[in-house]
């Protein structure tokens, strides 16, 4: 398989340094998604900008129209009224109505952001495990082949009195554990390929994955969805409390009536003239739940600010807690670094005694068997470190 980008990532990590993330391979990008995930997201996008614009026009009344009929024993009328009642005042409410409406907008336009950007961290993820599996299947086949030379050697062993048949059996179960670990990866490789067909645009293998580096902190901080979405959600109370507030202070509406009464059954005596009326009305509400009210949605906005708090301090926690997973990956990397060494200078002296006929092929095909699944080893490492940087990367906006 080789969908999957060489991961040449140097890390650098000790208690002072500030790192940062950055991909080669835009994640915007979401050409990986099937055409009816795409589509979702594009139609809440227009969902969301029409909520905006009914919001901005929320304050806006609406244009009455009435038409009345009356019945008489001898005769009919209609009328039509036309009338409007409009606020041109409302003690900034109107003004807080269109900020909010702006918030609002803003909010969900990171919520939307955010949810796409998590289906194609899913998608990206389902290949770095479909490549992982790969590998722990080549390994399997490796671990299987030691398996199959060590319960031939036991079967020598225990047919020339050498060994109890204890020993054979034990090879035996191993081999065996080792051919069902075989299927279950087999079945785990399908499941994650089933899994990724579902949301994708075309097969696994047509995709490559992005490469990761990391670099600072503060852009780590600065361009976090999360706190950029607590922050768009402390502009949204706010807007929306100072709402609250102005719905009970002193408002000024305008309003405008006309009227018109229709000719019917040509009767001059119900001859009336048209009229209208306008004018100005001032209300001044007095409500006693008006301090409860308000004081809810300002607690609702001091309880905004904590949440931004906190969500800063679990996103650095985030961070370094990835950092030390990160770290934790390369001292396991160093690991087999060291013990790769060590198969390669006992290998060279296996060769050696099996061209002086002091050990067998079995033993040296066991031993670079051992030294190809700790090479892969390397390989699945690397991508358990990319899927960490994808956890973080898939947070910046």
């Amino acid at each position: 398989m080789h969908f999957l980008k060489s991961a040449n990532i140097k890390v650098l990590l000790c208690s002072l340094i500030s790192l940062n993330l950055f991909s080669q391979t835009i994640l915007n990008d979401d050409s990986i998604l099937s055409e009816p995930r795409k589509k979702t997201f594009e139609l809440s996008k227009d969902q969301i900008k029409e909520d905006s614009s009914k919001l901005k026009k929320d304050w806006i009344n609406p244009i009455q129209y009435q038409f009345t009929k009356n019945l008489g024993e001898d005769y009919s009328t209609e009328k039509s009224v036309i009338s409007i009642n409009q606020p041109i005042f409302q003690s900034g409410g109107i003004y807080q109505a269109i900020k909010y409406a702006n918030s609002t907008y803003n909010y969900a336009s990171l919520e939307i952001q955010q949810q796409r950007k998590e289906l194609i961290k899913q998608a990206v993820n389902l290949l770095y495990n479909i490549e992982k599996t790969n590998l722990n299947i080549q390994k399997a086949k490796y671990t299987l082949a030691n398996a199959k030379i060590d319960v031939d050697r036991k079967k020598e062993q225990v047919l020339n009195g050498f060994l109890d048949a204890s020993f054979l059996d034990n090879a035996l179960l191993t081999l065996n554990t080792t051919k069902n670990s075989l299927v279950d990866l087999k079945y785990q490789k399908q499941e994650f390929i089933n899994n990724f067909n579902n949301i994708a645009s075309s097969d696994y293998t047509n995709f490559e994955l992005p490469t990761f580096m990391i670099s600072s902190k503060e852009e780590f901080i600065n361009n976090n969805i999360e706190i950029k979405k607590a922050k768009a959600d402390i502009t949204k109370k706010g807007n929306f409390s100072f709402m609250t507030m102005a719905k009970y202070l002193p408002s000024v509406n305008a309003y405008y009536t006309y009227s018109k009464y229709h000719e019917t059954d040509d009767n001059s005596a119900l001859d009336k003239e048209n009229d209208q009326t306008l004018g100005l009305t001032v209300t001044v509400p007095f409500d006693t739940r008006t301090f409860n009210d308000i004081e809810s949605k300002k607690i609702d906005y001091l309880k905004s600010k904590l949440d931004l708090e906190n969500t800063i301090t679990d996103e650095e926690t985030f961070f370094k807690t990835t950092l030390d997973k990160i770290s934790m990956i390369e001292e396991r990397l160093q690991i087999t670094k060291e013990d790769l060494e060590v198969y390669d200078s006992i290998l060279k002296i296996i060769n050696e005694e099996k061209e002086a006929e002091l050990k067998t092929q079995s033993d040296l095909d066991t031993l670079q068997n051992s030294q190809k699944m700790k090479s892969i080893e390397l390989k699945t490492y690397e991508i358990d470190k990319q899927i960490a940087l994808l956890n973080l990367y898939v947070k910046l906006q």
